[in-house]
């Protein structure tokens, strides 16, 4: 019974992953790859070359650039999305006129397709047309260059992500606000505990196992947020809001030539950098008692 999932999952992750692995410890790139012209096949004429990739990778401030803001983006989003999902969370769980109406609105974002909400967003944010500028307009308020100005784009690509990752982090915790008993809360306050206080040693403590899992999910989904970056600026203005996964695409599909086994590099960097904070994050969480 687990054969046919294995054999799937050794599909569509194993064998990439292990191709990938490979083509960074070569030189291939678009001249040297196998390939067919016509009737005629060429084959493939790249070298192994060991770790050289990674040495000219990690010796590049290129990387480390990239890396510095792609760290940045991602403690930035996590962070205001845990912030605004635990206060709608907190928002919706209490009796409430309209509280279902206000929920599905809420989760909509989640339900849209992201290359839909992302080409939405574009065309608010577009300098001259957008509705965002039309309404600063209309308050006497220069038109801000959202796309087209560094610092702009890099807070408008945080928005934007934030606006798409709140509908995930609002339903788990609101899951998890709705798991934890009423009679802490009755028992806190018949004892004269203030709101603050059940909040801080009641709510929080109890969310610990939910926020945990959401808040590791949401730095992995956020570190290679391909799509909000790439269709929303292309990395641009210039290179401001590249991240490493939009620069390893670059790398492999959109320079010429395109070199394979540098794209594949980035990309077996980017694995490693996230395994390395999945294993520091649980053990801190096995530190404070939370074993999953």
């Amino acid at each position: 019974m687990v054969a046919p999932v294995v054999l799937v999952i050794g599909v569509i992750i194993g064998w990439p992953l292990l191709r990938g692995l490979y083509l960074s410890l070569t030189d291939a790139d678009e001249a040297n790859v196998q390939r067919d012209i016509g009737v005629n096949h060429i084959p493939a004429t790249y070298h192994f070359t060991g770790l050289a990739n990674y040495r000219t990778v990690l010796t590049d401030g290129v990387f480390w650039e990239r890396l510095g803001w792609t760290v940045l983006w991602t403690v930035a989003c996590v962070t205001l999305t845990f912030a605004l999902g635990l206060a709608l969370a907190l928002l919706l769980n209490r009796p409430l006129r309209g509280r279902t109406a206000y929920r599905l609105a809420l989760i909509l974002p989640w339900a849209v397709p992201a290359f839909v909400s992302v080409f939405a967003w574009r065309l608010l944010f577009n300098e001259k047309n957008g509705i965002l500028n039309k309404v600063l307009s209309g308050g006497g308020i220069d038109a801000v260059p959202w796309l087209n100005d560094p610092t702009w784009a890099k807070i408008s690509v945080i928005a934007v992500n934030v606006w798409l990752g709140v509908p995930f982090m609002l339903v788990a915790l609101l899951g998890g606000l709705q798991s934890l008993p009423g009679e802490w809360y009755e028992a806190a306050e018949m004892d004269g505990a203030g709101a603050w206080q059940r909040f801080r040693h009641i709510t929080l403590p109890g969310l610990r196992g939910v926020a945990s899992t959401v808040v590791l999910l949401s730095t992995i989904w956020t570190f290679n947020m391909f799509p909000v970056i790439y269709l929303l600026t292309r990395g641009g203005p210039g290179d401001a809001t590249e991240i490493l996964v939009t620069y390893a695409y670059r790398l492999s599909f959109v320079d010429s030539p395109r070199d394979y086994a540098q794209s594949a590099t980035w990309g077996v960097l980017i694995l490693l950098l996230l395994s390395v904070v999945a294993v520091v994050y649980r053990r801190a969480l096995r530190r404070q008692g939370e074993v999953w």
